[in-house]
């Protein structure tokens, strides 16, 4: 082998790049694979804590030794490394693995499972290695090239042996782009698509209430997938810790935020934040619905208005950030924000819906849940895009090194110096043993939580 040895990540974009061309042993990968998280079972616990099992399992259509390359993940605030690997599964009855063929008038012998492994976990290889068959020669030679291919000769046939715990998980001469405004530019988003999401909560553009019903009865969520209740395997943390079924490690979370606001878990639900600053009430006998939610949007006879804050309500920066936008989009005041945003990532359509609807158009339930679909997937995209790009990059690197790239050369502070610095930001039990970067405009944040996992080597089926 050449000592011209890549990234771990570099390696990842050429598995994306070929991944229709290299299959994985999965049977291996599950042999020697560590959970990284707690261990879910399905079904649920009743009041003795007894773990009542899902009426229906599903099962493996095939019991191939390989499967595709999965998709790479990088997680948003850890130095973490995901495959998400798909597998075709169909729905059988738990007691007599009678297969479930139809429902709601949908074929579902054909579904698929998801399943990921953790590649790296906050900044340490957790898979050592991947067993792989290749069937491109251009393929082959990239990665022979790159030093991670111990032979001569490219043939289909073979297995070869591809070591990850030998890399270095970045590169040394990687540089990262400013990261100036992109806070903002989440968080504007990320509170259109909260609003979004509490209008679509139980709705579909395609399925109709009494088949979501089915679905449900079905484990299968509005999108057709696999979605079985589960709950932790065991039934006292105390006891599992003692006993050493689980074992705790510290993750260290990173994350981008503003002067203003320190990252994006600051910003509550959009139902929630709608319950604090706004009355939804009866056009015609004005009565103030008690609870509202987004999705009372649907029924013509309620309005919105704001609602009359006494005193004692404590408005804070993250009020400010998102009074704006919720106002623009209820149409209680056109200030351009929402229709900037959807132009932005090419969701005009949305922006031209709500125009009609606060002048009072007619406009059909089925259409409006069309649009906010189209709207919310546009803008995920768009978000995943400068994650992608600008940001989870950033994270990784931060995360396997311990520092910040060379071009940004600040100095750290402890949490009350930044609070002292930037007294409108606001921090959690973790974050105030913190460290933060002022970086330009933003604050980065790395703070170490502890989290809990399973003690187990040989996982089947990890969550």
């Amino acid at each position: 082998m050449t000592n011209n040895k890549i990234s771990l990540v570099e390696l990842i974009q050429i598995f994306a790049q070929y991944r229709n061309n290299i299959i994985v042993n999965i049977k291996h990968l599950q042999e020697h694979y560590q959970r990284t998280g707690i261990k879910r079972v399905k079904g649920v616990r009743n009041e003795n804590g007894e773990l009542l099992q899902p009426w229906l399992r599903t099962e493996n259509i095939d019991n191939a030794e390989y499967v595709g390359m999965g998709e790479f993940q990088f997680n948003r605030n850890t130095a973490t490394i995901n495959m998400l690997i798909k597998r075709k599964v169909k729905l059988a009855k738990f007691e007599d693995q009678t297969p479930t063929i139809e429902v709601a008038g949908l074929l579902v012998n054909d579904l698929n499972s998801f399943n990921n492994y953790t590649i790296v976990s906050d900044g340490k290889i957790n898979v050592k290695s991947l067993q792989v068959k290749i069937s491109s020669k251009k393929a082959f030679d990239l990665l022979k090239e790159k030093g991670v291919l111990d032979a001569e000769d490219f043939d289909f046939r073979f297995e070869y042996t591809i070591q990850l715990d030998n890399l270095p998980l970045v590169a040394a001469n990687s540089h990262y782009s400013s990261i100036d405004g992109l806070f903002n530019e989440l968080a504007e988003i990320k509170v259109l698509t909260s609003i979004i999401s509490a209008h679509l909560k139980k709705e579909s553009d395609v399925f109709v209430a009494g088949q979501l019903d089915e679905f449900k009865k079905h484990y299968l969520s509005k999108n057709i997938y696999i979605n079985f209740p589960t709950t932790n395997e065991y039934t006292d943390i105390h006891e599992a810790l003692a006993n050493g079924t689980l074992e705790a490690k510290l993750s260290y979370k990173i994350d981008i935020g503003s002067q203003d606001i320190l990252n994006l878990s600051k910003l509550p639900s959009a139902n929630k934040f709608l319950s604090k600053m706004y009355r939804i009430y009866d056009k015609e006998t004005g009565e103030i619905i008690i609870k509202p939610s987004f999705e009372m949007a649907f029924n013509n006879n309620l309005a919105v208005r704001h609602r009359l804050l006494s005193s004692r309500t404590k408005i804070t920066k993250v009020d400010d950030f998102m009074k704006p936008i919720f106002d623009d989009f209820l149409g209680l005041e056109q200030n351009g924000i929402v229709g900037a945003i959807l132009k932005k990532v090419g969701a005009d359509s949305l922006a031209q819906l709500l125009q009609h609807k606060q002048a009072d158009k007619q406009i059909s339930k089925e259409e409006i849940i069309a649009v906010l679909m189209a709207a919310n997937t546009k803008l995920e995209e768009y978000v995943a895009n400068i994650y992608q790009d600008k940001i989870s990059p950033l994270v990784f690197y931060i995360g396997c090194n311990g520092v910040l790239p060379e071009e940004m050369n600040v100095k750290p502070m402890t949490a009350e110096e930044t609070a002292a610095k930037y007294p409108n930001l606001q921090f959690s039990k973790d974050e105030q043993e913190g460290t933060f970067f002022a970086v330009g405009d933003s604050i980065i944040s790395i703070y170490a939580k502890t989290e809990y996992y399973s003690k187990k080597v040989a996982i089947l089926n990890p969550s």
